[in-house]
């Protein structure tokens, strides 16, 4: 996939984020899960790949349908400090 490397950044940064669906990052940039792992795979450094793959499996808030009802947005409120 090419993209900016604005655009880059950013779908990795969303994919790290705890909050954020898979389903988020699909909606927005046409990437399911599957690709996104390929995507994160080609741009992370092995260990950083690893390290972000044991993070996200099997974590409920990275899948909207496992999401509990308390998860009401897609970040946390300390996450985007105005400065």
């Amino acid at each position: 996939m090419e993209v900016s490397q604005e655009v880059e950044s950013r779908i990795i940064e969303m994919a790290w984020e705890d909050r954020t669906p898979f389903e988020a990052i699909q909606l927005q940039y046409g990437l399911n899960e599957s690709e996104l792992i390929r995507f994160m795979r080609t741009r992370l450094k092995k260990n950083s790949f690893k390290l972000w793959r044991t993070r996200v499996s099997g974590r409920a808030t990275k899948h909207a349908k496992l999401r509990s009802g308390n998860v009401t947005r897609g970040y946390c409120p300390t996450q985007y400090k105005h400065r």
